[in-house]
């Protein structure tokens, strides 16, 4: 069974060219979840609401929740990218 597709997506971006606002607190916006993936390499996701912090790997994705404040920060090299959804996305 498949789960609702992504109705954007964000560039792919590595440890270079992640842009700062990415870097910094941020949150998506009403009715939007995002999926972080990460293609190569580990990201470091953190929640700010409530707070704790997570590694994401290729295959181990983070879920942001609409108006989640978080950010990320890259563990050396890696690529990755955002995938946007207006209802919970698949966690694969």
């Amino acid at each position: 069974m498949t789960g609702p597709a992504p109705y954007s997506s964000s560039p792919v971006f590595d440890q270079d060219t992640l842009p700062a606002a990415l870097r910094a607190r941020h949150d998506t916006k009403a009715g939007v979840w995002g999926l972080i993936r990460v293609l190569e390499g580990e990201l470091k996701l953190t929640y700010l609401e409530p707070a704790s912090e997570v590694i994401l790997k290729p295959g181990h994705p983070g879920l942001i929740e609409p108006q989640q404040p978080h950010f990320v920060t890259p563990l050396g090299p890696m690529r990755m990218q955002v995938e946007f959804y207006h209802e919970p996305p698949p966690k694969s």
